[in-house]
């Protein structure tokens, strides 16, 4: 698109200009005043109650008077009017006002001051009126500029506050997630992020790649009234949601009807886990529910906790479903200990002949001690499993008819299984920890 090329400007035209401009410069209170009324009589966000009326008066004025001191010295001005529009623009950005009404507002002061123009050149000097037309695409290019500035200025503002806010609220999810959060500021917490200071809580932690993928399927499995934090660790890879619910019955982690919330919040969270599929190398823990936003950093790292025993690319581990296995991976020395104490003799076997025993004690104890339904689970007879089992009871000197020992072999075989992550995992806030 080629640019218009205009005519220089006449010389008597800019003259005829100065002439009307001048008086102006002492007409600015009623021209201000002018302004004003029509803006809010036509504005309905200048009617508002959070616009000061008496600093709206002023913020018009100086927008007048440096904007028709422009007209008369340009280059002398110029910067000082676009400081002037820029500072209104941000302004107004910082107190909410639609960035369209305050670009209606802006033309609205164009064109009070180009109809005082020429009403004044017309009854002083009409002919002079007829060379205001070369003047006109200058006045209205000047207002158009001065558009320009207050918008970029708002977008600019707009943005900055936007990051503020975004990371005022990620310290305060931090702050809450870490169980760091002064009491006092609660309920400007939960005011700012969204969730009622009050309520069940219950939180979901999601390490690996593609956690992003749970973010849309947690929102469409909870009730829509139901309030949701997802929260990305920038420091680790995982992200988190904060899933919650009030006392007043929106549908989160503990319902009425439900005395102690523990039910509904169980079917819940279940329901919520079965939907999330299983990923490739994506693990997920899903926390019990807990009472109140002061709770939440205790939440998480009962998610944590469920996440710690979680395999990768399986199914998502309910904490309350999984408390041996919490147990055990809240103190993994105890269960290395456990696991050799108890297996340590088939633990020492050659890698074929100890997997075999271990897998069938595994599917024995998983078919409730039935040694058919375990034959048919690892394609042998049931006799094969007795006599596996039997060496097995023959190495590590334990009974399975004594249920205290079938137990304390069913928590060393977590334990195992749990102590098969990689050595060491990376906590949400950085530290190393033992892997479990």
């Amino acid at each position: 698109m080629h640019p218009v090329v205009r005519a220089p400007v006449n010389a008597e035209a800019v003259a005829v200009l100065h002439r009307a401009a001048r008086p102006l410069m002492d007409e600015l209170p009623g021209l201000t005043d002018r302004v004003v009324e029509l803006l809010c009589k036509e504005e309905p966000a200048y009617r508002a109650a959070s616009v000061d009326q008496d600093e709206l008066w002023h913020e018009v004025y100086r927008s007048l008077r440096h904007n028709v001191g422009s007209l008369l010295r340009p280059k002398e001005l110029r910067d000082a009017a676009r400081r002037c529009s820029w500072r209104i623009g941000a302004d107004r950005a910082e107190q909410g006002l639609p960035l369209d009404a305050l670009m209606r507002a802006f033309r609205l002061g164009g064109a009070v001051v180009w109809q005082s123009l020429v009403d004044r050149v017309t009854r002083h000097d009409p002919d002079g009126a007829r060379l205001l037309v070369h003047v006109a695409a200058e006045v209205w290019d000047f207002v158009d500029e001065h558009c320009a500035v207050v918008a970029e200025a708002y977008r600019r503002t707009e943005r900055r506050l936007a990051w503020r806010h975004g990371n005022r609220q990620r310290l305060m999810a931090d702050a809450l997630l870490e169980g760091t959060m002064r009491v006092a500021d609660l309920t400007e917490t939960s005011e700012a992020l969204g969730l009622p200071e009050r309520g069940r809580y219950a939180v979901v932690a999601v390490a690996g790649p593609g956690r992003e993928a749970h973010r849309p399927l947690i929102r469409s499995r909870v009730p829509e009234a139901v309030p949701i934090l997802w929260h990305p660790r920038s420091d680790a890879d995982l992200g988190i949601a904060v899933i919650g619910g009030d006392p007043a019955g929106h549908g989160g982690p503990g319902e009425p009807g439900d005395p102690d919330g523990h039910g509904a919040a169980d079917g819940l969270l279940a329901e919520l886990a079965g939907a999330l599929p299983a990923l490739p190398g994506l693990r997920t823990g899903v926390s019990f529910a807990v009472d109140g936003l002061a709770r939440i950093g205790e939440a998480r790292r009962l998610a944590e906790t469920a996440l710690r025993s979680a395999a990768p690319g399986g199914t998502p581990v309910l904490l309350h479903e999984h408390l041996p296995a919490a147990l055990l991976v809240s103190s993994p020395g105890l269960a290395a200990a456990l696991a050799e104490r108890v297996l340590g003799p088939v633990l020492r076997l050659e890698g074929a002949d100890r997997d075999l025993l271990l897998d069938t004690l595994t599917a024995w104890m998983e078919c409730d001690g039935s040694a058919r339904r375990a034959g048919s689970r690892l394609f042998c007879h049931r006799n094969t499993v007795l006599n596996r089992l039997r060496r097995f009871e023959q190495l590590t000197g334990r009974s399975l008819g004594r249920p205290h020992e079938v137990a304390e072999l069913s928590l060393a075989l977590t334990a195992r299984r749990v102590l098969q992550a990689p050595a060491t995992e990376r906590t949400a806030s950085g530290r190393t920890r033992p892997a479990v």
